[in-house]
């Protein structure tokens, strides 16, 4: 069963099994209040028709008038009287009766009839044992009883109207409780299908992507479903960088392979064909091996940081010191390519603690970059300072080729390389800046890159917390 119908289904069940008790509730409570007010009633009028009797027989000492108490409280009925004027029989009388008669029966002392209001029992006939309310009546005068009245003899009028009102009740609550049920069944089809929709829409999504498409679910709501939508398209997109990355990867990484691997094999043809001296041949084929370990270090870096075991070995040191090193070990390489390399941090700066082998490979890295995409007769920048009371910041700063807004958010990216650097044919795995990232956030510090566009270059900020 699918998850629409089980909602859909659990729903109804729900709102039948309301109904239902609410119904048995309702009618079983109000059938006992009822009957109880039923009985208060009962109990009332016969009192208050006793009281009356009481007062008749008194006055006329004795029943003569005790259909004027009975004609007052509403309990003779004309039918009745017609009936024995004329001498009708039971059957023609009966259809002149009151719908809902209610039978009283007065009884004296001795217990013979005085009245019955339908005639049923003829005046001096002996009592019989009667239901209904039972009042005694007295004679005020001489403060004695002197009979009884009998209200409701058969209990037929109030039972007929509690039990009327009881199905008329039940029969309301019965077509309401039906009308519940179909606003529910309405109510669970559109809220099973609301909640399900996202739910298979996110199904096919994911087989999309098992067959290698990516697709983005519309977000129509801001609750869980929406979030739920949001975070599948979030990892979508993600996916889809990952893939991009891994295409750009395999690029490079056979690129940056290929290039050393076929120099090592022209000279190593040259050598045994005679072409190229040995030491010529040696010089080329050491500098290209050098060029496949360093891609090999670089992914065994990354390695290091993806599974955790980056481990730094911190000591206090001077970084005015360790920016002097670093400038003059990349002086060789900017001079090369006609860079002026140059250095602006004051000797007083507060030492800090560091891996200092692991921070020299980060700050490698970007001045790596940064002498790759600076022309000749450019300028590198590398600058130190306070940024707060707890913070050191580092800076390299060149006059480069630049980075475009949108390769901004992906420069640290793994394998990531921007256009400029492919179309100018500057070398690189793109994985230097992710290494750096790696270092520089283990030292618990931050680091950013700032660009005005292309050809206006680059700034990298390294920001370190002080001791």
């Amino acid at each position: 069963m699918s998850l629409r119908w089980r909602i859909m289904g659990a729903t109804v069940l729900i709102v039948v099994l309301t109904v239902l008790i609410s119904v048995g509730v309702g009618y079983y409570a109000t059938q006992s209040r009822l009957d109880v007010f039923v009985d208060r009633i009962g109990g009332d009028e016969a009192v208050q028709l006793a009281r009356d009797l009481s007062r008749e027989y008194t006055a006329a000492s004795g029943w003569e008038t005790a259909d004027r108490a009975l004609s007052e409280a509403g309990y003779v009925y004309e039918g009745v009287r017609e009936s024995e004027e004329h001498g009708g029989g039971e059957g023609e009388s009966s259809e002149l009766f009151h719908q809902d008669r209610i039978r009283v029966v007065v009884a004296d002392a001795d217990g013979r009839v005085v009245r019955d209001n339908l005639s049923v029992l003829t005046p001096g006939d002996a009592v019989p044992d009667l239901g209904g309310r039972r009042e005694t009546v007295f004679d005020l005068a001489a403060n004695r009883p002197v009979g009884h009245v009998y209200v409701d003899v058969n209990r037929e009028f109030l039972s007929t109207e509690s039990h009327g009102f009881l199905n008329t009740l039940l029969y309301i609550i019965l077509i309401g409780g039906a009308l519940t049920v179909g606003v529910a069944i309405l109510l669970a089809a559109w809220l099973s299908k609301r909640i399900t929709a996202p739910v298979a829409a996110l199904t096919e999504a994911t087989e999309a992507i098992a067959q290698g498409d990516t697709t983005q679910l519309p977000v129509t709501s801001s609750d869980e479903l929406g979030k739920m939508s949001a975070a599948f398209n979030r990892m979508t997109s993600s996916l889809e960088t990952q893939r991009e990355l891994r295409r750009r990867l395999i690029n490079d990484v056979s690129h940056e392979l290929n290039t050393p691997l076929s120099v090592i094999q022209l000279e190593a043809a040259g050598l045994r064909d005679g072409l190229q001296s040995a030491e010529s041949a040696s010089g080329h084929i050491i500098q290209e091996v050098e060029r496949l370990r360093g891609l090999v270090t670089d992914l065994n870096w990354l390695a290091e940081t993806d599974h955790g075991e980056l481990r730094l070995t911190l000591e206090a040191g001077s970084v005015h010191e360790l920016l002097a090193a670093e400038l003059k070990r990349w002086q060789p390489q900017a001079e090369a390519r006609q860079v002026s390399l140059s250095l602006e941090a004051s000797d007083d700066l507060p030492e800090t603690d560091l891996d200092r082998m692991r921070m020299s490979q980060a700050l490698g890295n970007v001045m790596s970059n940064a002498i790759r995409c600076t022309d000749a007769g450019g300028t590198i920048v590398l600058r130190a300072g306070l940024e707060s009371s707890d913070a050191l910041a580092v800076s390299i700063a060149d006059d480069g080729i630049g980075i475009d807004a949108a390769d901004l958010p992906h420069v640290f990216d793994r394998f990531y390389r921007t256009d400029q650097s492919r179309s100018r044919g500057i070398g690189g795995t793109g994985l230097g800046l992710a290494i750096t990232h790696a270092i520089v956030e283990a030292h618990g510090g931050t680091v950013a890159v700032a660009s005005d566009g292309p050809g206006r270059g680059a700034t990298v900020t390294i920001r370190l917390p002080l001791r």
